[in-house]
């Protein structure tokens, strides 16, 4: 079975994962994420990917920082159209509910998570009904849905235990969830083989 490693940012790419993977890139955020994971499976139409495993880091104030996390479900926290009396998290008149659940494999802990377009930190987590925040998967996954492929998260856990002041606050810990979530991969790997 193939699989597709999907990936927001080259600063997450280090060298335990690059001698294992060759990710697709899809730049930060839920927009960039969906429109390559988007164009990334049309143009497999084909011969689709058995899997889509979307890895890299994410924030967490309640998780073990430099933790490696699959999400067992995912929400879109930037969805609010409860003035009109749609749940948070809930796309109007989509039959789908506010969080997902998602693919996972055994061996790797879980965790929630949710998925939008800024970065939490602090007080913001007040806010946040899941263990892990992203900027991507929510929209990989409807990417995956729309294709029939199933989605597998990783995360390592970057930041979260302290306030975010400066891009270092997240790139501090990179080169351990790297070597991490590489380990993961060979896993994920071995359980698909056989």
């Amino acid at each position: 079975m193939t699989i597709l490693y999907v990936m927001a940012a080259e600063a997450e790419y280090g060298p335990h994962l690059r001698a294992r993977i060759a990710p697709l890139m899809t730049g930060v955020g839920p927009v960039e994420a969906a429109i390559a994971v988007t164009r990334a499976l049309g143009e497999r139409s084909g011969a689709l990917p058995g899997l889509v495993v979307s890895l890299g880091s994410a924030g967490s104030r309640v998780l073990e920082q430099c933790g490696i996390y699959q999400a067992s479900s995912v929400s879109y926290r930037d969805m609010d159209a409860s003035a009109l009396g749609f749940p948070k998290g809930q796309t109007p008149f989509l039959d789908l509910p506010p969080v997902l659940p998602l693919h996972t494999v055994p061996g790797i802990a879980t965790a929630s998570l949710s998925t939008g377009g800024n970065i939490v930190s602090g007080a913001a987590y007040d806010g946040i009904d899941a263990e892990m925040v992203d900027m991507e998967t929510y929209a990989v996954l409807r990417a995956c849905q729309a294709y029939g492929v199933p989605l597998l998260a990783l995360r390592g856990i970057s930041d979260g235990a302290d306030e975010l002041g400066h891009v270092d606050d997240w790139t501090r810990y990179l080169h351990v969830i790297d070597e991490k979530l590489a380990a993961a991969v060979d896993l994920i790997a071995a359980s698909y083989r056989g």
